[in-house]
């Protein structure tokens, strides 16, 4: 097998349906987690705890399946790491959970919510230093808090969480290239982004006590949104695909009805989510919407961003509604139930995919995957039977991905206009920009003057700063 030539073949394929066009067949990137181990003969507690195992399982996989794209690790929250930070709020596989159950996040109680409810001020003041100053030490055992006297115990948990995730972050670079050239597989996203409204309810004031502050401090909420919008921004354009190949994965969690109601998500969700979404396309990025449960009420609202500017990914949606309301703009990915996955027979599988095929990717712009993340309860029997049923039934008589020349021709960006789209101006520019913790224009009063090229010596300390700024805002986002 030659694996560069079926990667190319494989990455013009994927582009292409990324591109609401047709390729030769249906792509197949299943998002598969912890059914890695439950294939590759692993535990929970194996992929979960150490990462090597699970680049090995998913390579396993990719190269089993054969696989046109997966996630070099979808076991994302590596448990060293949040051990080393003493983060509170996963439960990790074999420490008090059992050993064979998937890492699960565990949401505080209201009364000891990581934000508290009269600290909006502080947050929509510096996002970074509120999050470094109040909420690491609150999420995490080991990091003190301000006041507290500052121990041993401190300090190397510091350290330690930031060259982990030095270590793992490393580490991708070379899973991807492995993907590559072993299994001809190409790496599915790059990048992480998160809406403002769904960090505040995940991370800081929980979904309960977000609720009562949109009862009670509506315009706080707000205010906080447009807050965190550049810092986002900033995080999502900092780890996109440079190639502007793959989308950036923005993983969709509490803001659609029910969770919110209609006017909740006019007033707060979307305006505080489209400008970035649209500022990630002006710089040539496609985003995926992997949206988490049911957003069928909003799709008309999806409908509303520049064409090709996104992928949907439905879950518990209805794929064939997102395909009437979508699909005239964007690619669909997912919608084969999970419940299926799991507990169904390979024929019912079979059966629901044909029928999401004739429904929704006759004309391309489809790509096969269940609807959420597969964790170890997805059957092996029935995984391969959506993959086998697939790769039998989803070839298009028309379609073709040959041997592409130019594949920045492919790129979901390429021929896209976007002198159109409004400047992304945040009605609340950062006090400190995003990308930094401590201002170069601070920093520079208390050095002694300096000589020679002093742009070389502020370059050099706003990169330097950019690592502290990554670890805290990658602690949010992915851990």
């Amino acid at each position: 097998m030659d694996c560069q030539a079926l990667y190319q073949t494989r990455l013009a394929r994927y582009l292409t349906a990324l591109r609401n066009e047709k390729p030769d067949r249906i792509p197949i990137r299943p998002f598969v987690a912890e059914f890695t181990a439950e294939y590759a003969g692993m535990t929970s507690q194996q992929v979960a705890h150490d990462y090597n195992l699970a680049f090995e399982a998913a390579c396993q996989c990719a190269r089993d399946f054969d696989w046109d794209a997966v996630v070099p690790n979808m076991v994302y929250v590596w448990t060293g790491l949040t051990q080393a930070a003493g983060l509170r709020y996963y439960g990790i596989p074999g420490i008090g959970i059992p050993h064979t159950t998937g890492f699960n996040y565990i949401e505080p109680p209201e009364d000891a919510a990581f934000m508290r409810e009269d600290e909006y001020d502080a947050l929509i003041d510096d996002p970074t230093g509120f999050l470094y100053n109040v909420w690491l030490p609150r999420v995490s055992t080991e990091v003190a808090r301000i006041g507290e006297p500052v121990t041993y115990r401190n300090n190397v948990a510091l350290v330690k969480s930031a060259m982990a995730m030095l270590a793992y972050f490393t580490a991708f670079g070379p899973q991807v290239q492995r993907l590559r050239d072993e299994c001809g597989t190409v790496s599915a996203i790059s990048g992480i982004f998160k809406a403002p409204f769904d960090i505040i309810a995940d991370k800081l004031r929980g979904y309960v006590g977000l609720t009562m502050d949109m009862a009670t401090q509506p315009e706080k909420v707000l205010a906080a949104c447009e807050a965190l919008m550049p810092h986002l921004v900033h995080v999502g354009l900092s780890t996109a695909d440079a190639a502007k190949q793959v989308p950036i994965g923005f993983w969709m969690h509490r803001g659609c009805v029910p969770f919110v109601n209609p006017q909740q998500f006019a007033s707060h969700y979307w305006p505080t989510l489209k400008p970035c979404i649209e500022e990630f396309w002006r710089h040539g990025h496609q985003t995926m919407f992997y949206a988490e449960g049911k957003w069928d009420y909003h799709l008309d609202d999806f409908a509303t961003l520049p064409e090709r500017s996104i992928l949907f990914h439905v879950d518990q949606g209805d794929i064939f509604l997102a395909h009437r309301k979508l699909h005239h703009k964007f690619a669909l990915s997912g919608g084969i139930p999970n419940v299926l996955l799991s507990y169904g027979k390979p024929d019912d599988v079979r059966a629901y995919c044909r029928k999401v095929i004739d429904g929704v990717a006759r004309e391309g712009g489809y790509i096969m995957d269940a609807g959420a993340i597969m964790q170890n309860d997805s059957s092996v029997e029935n995984v391969r039977a959506m993959t086998d049923f697939t790769r039998e039934h989803g070839v298009y008589s028309t379609g073709s991905t040959g041997p592409v020349k130019d594949l920045a021709a492919l790129r979901p960006c390429h021929g896209a206009d976007v002198s159109q789209l409004p400047a992304f101006a945040p009605k609340r520019p950062p006090r400190v920009k995003p990308g930094q913790c401590l201002p170069w224009e601070g920093k520079v009063r208390e050095l002694p003057p300096i000589t020679g090229d002093a742009d070389l010596v502020r370059r050099v300390w706003e990169n330097v700063e950019g690592f502290g700024n990554t670890y805290i805002w990658q602690l949010l986002l992915s851990f």
